[in-house]
């Protein structure tokens, strides 16, 4: 027989930012006062493994957290480079350890929420809870909410293009100062593109201190060595051939309009990346989470069969006519970001990639995009 005490009436399998979102807001909200609920994930969540960057009109909530905050942002590609001000937003930077400290003080000061460092290894669902198997101990709860996602879930899959966001970041410190702290180099496409979609994307904390990061949208990942060198000769392209390397940060983040909530269930509902909560044609993912945290909350307040959760709207139409271009044409990525912000208000590039823009702002953006690959994408043509 189990032991009771491991029994509870959420478990949430997973403590990046979709999981400890989650529960941070169960325990605001009195609905969940009385729920037993239980976090399990196999780091302790002590170091600072990832940042967080996103734009917003109100940041109040996570001042407390974020180490730097940005009024402009820049954008650069062959023949275009502006400094465009955020007149409404502010870009904001959190460090993942400042952030998992304040979740874990909110915790702290509610007896119901436990969390436990121990590695997953499988679940099952029975009629009317979930039981969950890690390597030390088998639990059970009534819902379970997990960000696990299986690779073979897009690997079977031919249906919906799958690009990936992946990157490698330093946090660099330079002897003299050659950044500019107060512009944040949102993306800069004027590298060698190597018939990929590639930038280079830099956050600078002071004037000799940055995160210097080279991304792709690209469907197969590099050679660590590339993305490194790729830094190396951007750093030396400012001017800088000595600087110390403070922290490194590497991701791989799904870009996709598969429909991942498919595999939701009565008793099981899969967020973060695994439920389709990062925006497709972007992999930003903060925002959304916010987001669909909020709407999953909202949502367990009145019901009880998860399968009903929906986050079905127009911009997943939206995002599987742009990756669909982007997937086959992968060299464009260049033309289509800079058509974007070079045409477009930024306000109203904000609002439709937080799919919160009206249809005015859609069509702007749909029709500064080039329209023979879209017409293409539209129609299923190759």
């Amino acid at each position: 027989m189990q032991d009771a005490t491991n029994h509870f009436d959420y478990i949430i399998l997973g403590a990046g930012l979709s999981g400890l979102m989650l529960a941070y807001r169960m325990s605001q909200d009195a609905f969940f006062k009385d729920k037993s609920v239980l976090i399990l994930d196999k780091s302790d969540k002590k170091i600072n493994d990832r940042t967080w960057c996103f734009w917003s009109q109100h940041t109040a909530e996570w001042d407390a957290v974020i180490s730097k905050k940005w009024k402009t942002i820049r954008f650069k590609s062959v023949g275009f480079d502006a400094e465009i001000p955020l007149k409404k937003y502010t870009y904001s930077k959190i460090e993942g350890l400042d952030f998992y400290n304040q979740i874990f003080e909110q915790f702290q000061a509610s007896k119901n929420f436990q969390f436990r460092t121990e590695t997953y290894l499988s679940h099952r669902e029975h009629s009317f809870s979930v039981e969950v198997q890690t390597k030390n101990n088998i639990y059970s709860a009534a819902k379970l909410f997990t960000s696990i996602l299986p690779p073979e879930r897009l690997e079977k899959q031919t249906q919906y293009p799958v690009l990936q966001q992946h990157f490698i970041g330093w946090e660099v410190e330079t002897p003299s100062s050659v950044f500019e702290p107060e512009i944040a180099t949102f993306m800069d496409f004027d590298i060698p593109q190597r018939g990929n979609t590639r930038f280079m994307y830099v956050l600078p904390t002071a004037k000799n201190k940055a995160l210097v990061e080279y991304t792709l949208f690209s469907e197969k990942l590099l050679p660590k060595a590339e993305y490194e060198v790729a830094i190396q000769e951007y750093l030396e392209e400012l001017g800088v051939t000595e600087y110390t390397i403070h922290s490194k940060e590497q991701g791989s983040i799904p870009m996709t309009a598969f429909p991942f909530e498919q595999f939701n269930s009565k008793n099981i509902l899969h967020i973060g990346t695994a439920g389709g909560w990062t925006r497709g044609s972007t992999g930003y993912t903060f925002t959304y989470t916010l987001k669909r945290t909020e709407q999953l909350i909202a949502f367990l307040r009145t019901e009880s069969d998860l399968s009903k959760f929906s986050i079905k709207d127009r911009y997943r139409w939206y995002d599987a006519i742009f990756l669909d271009v982007l997937y086959r044409k992968n060299q464009m990525g260049a033309q289509l970001f800079t058509r974007m912000f070079k045409k477009n208000n930024v306000d109203a590039i904000f609002r439709f990639l937080d799919g919160e823009s009206s249809l005015k702002d859609d069509l702007s953006i749909i029709l500064s995009m080039p329209k023979k690959e879209f017409i293409k994408s539209f129609f299923g043509l190759k």
